[in-house]
């Protein structure tokens, strides 16, 4: 029998990035919602500016869960 060997998983680049905004809005956001936001940062940086960098990502992301934050603070 032949064994299947299966490459290992590369990193995500992003989850350093998506730990640190999990635990700062971690009273206001659910986990799910600040993946989705470092997520949409991630391709809208690069579909903007061709690249993604990690430190790009996060402040389009810390802005994007501001922005929720605000507005559920207003309706709330």
């Amino acid at each position: 029998m032949s064994e299947r060997i299966t490459p290992d998983k590369e990193p995500d680049p992003y989850e350093a990035v998506s730990a640190a905004l999990r635990a700062e809005f971690s009273g206001i956001h659910p986990a799910a919602t600040v993946t989705r936001c470092v997520e949409a940062a991630h391709y809208g940086a690069l579909e903007v500016t061709g690249h993604v960098h990690p430190g790009l990502v996060e402040r389009i992301a810390r802005k994007h869960l501001e922005v929720l934050a605000l507005v559920a603070s207003e309706r709330g």
